[in-house]
């Protein structure tokens, strides 16, 4: 088992690691939409995905995987009807690339933010 962290994603703000390698693949932590010189990203919820996804691709390619290996995510929302539009900015990051995914309307999320998303991904061979 090895840990992962790069400068291209934000720093863990807690006790935990940026993702996790072990048996041919990559657990990343959830990822907020903030830039990884730590400023959040406050503007619509489509800007607010694609930075999420962003860092989740910046940890990815430090772990020796990407986007195209991803096998399943989990996208966490404070509200439904911002669905649409996360739905949206997400099949623009990940294009025809399609993994399991689970979307959890949930309360507030850390910082006010309005998506997050986490993912378990394979290495590349």
């Amino acid at each position: 088992m090895r840990t992962i962290t790069t400068d291209h994603a934000p720093r863990p703000a807690g006790h935990y690691s940026q993702a996790v390698v072990h048996a041919g693949l990559v657990y990343v932590a959830g990822q907020l939409p903030i830039r990884p010189d730590g400023t959040r990203v406050t503007g619509p919820v489509r800007e607010q995905t694609i930075q999420a996804i962003a860092n989740l691709r910046a940890i990815l390619d430090a772990a020796g995987s990407s986007l195209d290996l991803v096998l399943r995510t989990t996208v966490y929302v404070p509200d439904v009807a911002l669905w649409p539009e996360v739905n949206a900015a997400y099949a623009e990051c990940f294009g025809e690339h399609r993994p399991a995914r689970t979307v959890v309307p949930s309360r507030d999320l850390h910082h006010g933010v309005l998506v997050e998303v986490d993912a378990i991904a394979a290495l590349r061979d």
